[in-house]
């Protein structure tokens, strides 16, 4: 691969999934991308970069989903699932009483895991969400992740990572070496194909946005955009959950750290105001802070 070539595909990244690859990031290109070259019949990443040149339009897409895909697994960092079921769920519980819905977005989704592990622990939630409409959106920019999600059809090494015994046994079927998640739970989630460089309002308003270990490949620029477009995606006590290693200080101003509970924050638009257990925001606060 020529610096030129190199040069080609981080701009074109970055340009269509946000990937921000510095210099010496060249073996990381050239592990990815040598098997695509090889299944396309071509001898090399010079003439795969040549083949993208010319309009190969299906091809850039599988560099593009063949840089992007992530490592994921069940229940990952544990802490985020763990405020999820402590916190999140029994103080949106008590500030939904009346509507009796949640709504959840997981962002860069990949496989399944992490919506999956969130709709196992709203099952757990047991009576405290008994009778509730819930609704999971889990998206991706590859299509190919989806779909293995929609099926979700999982393997001995991948459920033995994070996923606890018992609720392997309680909402999986083995199927030889193969591991189906039950039908009930494969209802709850919703797949739909995105890219978080793109318009996502159409997505409409959540109680809780799950957005983890994929803004730590965006620039500051880009990661401080998105920031600001998920602010506008959540109710004012709504809850953004990010990764173990990303942060929101000294990128955004939108979002405020959730008290004692590090990974989570809240958008900061209004003043809160306490119900009993719960911080919560009049939904008339939402249209204030919109026009000023």
């Amino acid at each position: 691969m020529t610096p030129s070539d190199y040069e080609y595909l981080r701009k074109l990244l970055k340009e269509r999934s946000g990937l921000d690859l510095s210099a010496d990031k060249q073996y990381l290109v050239e592990s990815r991308l040598l098997p695509l070259a090889r299944k396309s019949s071509l001898p090399g990443i010079s003439e795969l970069v040549a083949k993208m040149r010319s309009g190969a339009e299906t091809l850039t897409a599988d560099v593009v989903e063949a840089m992007t895909t992530n490592e994921t697994f069940f229940f990952r960092d544990k802490i985020p699932f763990d405020h999820l079921r402590e916190t999140v769920l029994p103080a949106l519980a008590q500030a939904r009483a009346a509507r009796r819905s949640l709504r959840i977005w997981c962002a860069a989704s990949s496989t399944g895991q992490e919506p999956y592990s969130i709709a196992m622990c709203l099952k757990e939630a047991g009576h405290m969400l008994s009778g509730w409409r819930t609704e999971i959106i889990a998206t991706d920019l590859s299509q190919a992740v989806l779909e293995k999600s929609r099926a979700g059809i999982f393997s001995q090494f991948e459920v033995q990572r994070g996923l606890p015994i018992q609720l392997l046994v309680k909402y999986f079927t083995q199927n030889g070496e193969l591991w189906q998640i039950n039908a009930e739970l494969r209802s709850m989630v919703q797949h739909r194909q995105l890219n978080l460089l793109q318009d996502f309002s159409h997505l409409g308003v959540f109680d809780i946005i799950f957005c983890r270990n994929v803004l730590i490949y965006f620039d500051q620029t880009t990661k401080a955009n998105i920031f600001e477009r998920l602010s506008r995606m959540l109710e004012p006590d709504g809850v953004l959950a990010l990764g173990a290693a990303e942060s929101v200080v000294g990128i955004t101003n939108t979002f405020k750290p959730y008290p004692d509970r590090r990974g989570l924050y809240r958008p900061n638009i209004a003043p809160v105001i306490r119900v009993g257990a719960s911080t919560m925001v009049p939904q008339t606060l939402r249209a204030v802070a919109a026009a000023s």
